[in-house]
């Protein structure tokens, strides 16, 4: 593989997402592939909840959020490996948003956390269940 695993990490749950993180990088190290890491945020301002937000809120949002995925990568990986990562904030739905990135960036390979999971998730389906199933690439599940 000579392209780029992307890494989905959720920046509001750091402790269950690190052991994600890691397995992005060291499936990317091993096929000498580059690793984006995205996060993604809600958009608010496409819904009613949106007339309720400051017209900044989702840029802010951003620039916090890229801050909290450098600082994750930093801890977790380090500075040398963090300086070759491609740090991705992207605002939408977070399945969407993942499967648009992967494809853009020409991704060969997914990673991406998981939860045990509970009844509600076999009705409605988890962020992970959903970029498996649409994901045109493969697609590593991370068990939390």
């Amino acid at each position: 593989m000579s392209g780029s695993v992307l890494c989905a990490i959720d920046v509001s749950q750091p402790v269950d997402d690190t052991k994600v993180l890691k397995k992005g990088a060291l499936l990317a190290a091993m096929e000498g592939a580059t690793l984006d890491v995205i996060t993604v945020i809600p958009d608010f301002g496409m819904s009613v909840v949106g007339s309720f937000f400051d017209k900044t809120h989702t840029e802010q949002a951003i620039v916090e959020a890229k801050s909290a995925l450098n600082k994750l990568c930093v801890e977790v990986l380090g500075d040398e490996m963090n300086a070759n990562i491609r740090h991705i904030v992207a605002v939408g739905t977070a399945y969407e948003e993942i499967l648009k990135t992967a494809n853009a960036a020409g991704s060969e390979l997914i990673v991406i956390g998981a939860h045990k999971p509970d009844f509600k998730d076999y009705l409605l389906g988890p962020n992970a269940a959903r970029v498996a199933r649409h994901a045109t690439v493969s697609v590593h599940i991370v068990r939390s």
